[in-house]
């Protein structure tokens, strides 16, 4: 993944850089495009597309977490529960390992507070 990191008071089009990222991840082998959009002390805000039935690999959370989808729909998973997520909806990410697969191409605003 791409870090392409915006300073503070920069206005980022997240439609226009989604667009960008979603045809990005279509010719990806790995099916995925990311880049870091905010960057400050303490919090990472990371745009990420994921072409239709790729997967982010189980992984643990670095510090609190939200997921908002922007577009498409996905599903977010841990061992025990499931959250379908289309446009609009938001979730917190819950704090054991997940998952995230791409029912349909699919793009979501990652926001992490690092501790």
């Amino acid at each position: 993944m791409n870090d392409e990191k915006s300073v503070a008071g920069e206005v980022v089009s997240l439609r226009t850089l989604g667009d960008r990222m979603l045809d990005e991840a279509r010719a990806a082998q790995s099916g995925r495009a990311g880049r870091t959009v905010i960057a400050l002390p303490g919090l990472r805000t990371t745009l990420l597309a994921l072409a239709a039935g790729r997967e982010l690999a189980e992984h643990q959370a670095p510090g609190s977490a939200t997921i908002t989808c922007l577009s498409g729909e996905a599903t977010l998973a841990t061992g025990e529960r499931e959250w379908r997520l289309r446009e609009d909806d938001a979730v917190a990410i819950p704090e054991e390992r997940h998952r995230l697969f791409a029912e349909s191409d699919t793009l979501v605003l990652l926001t992490v507070r690092l501790d």
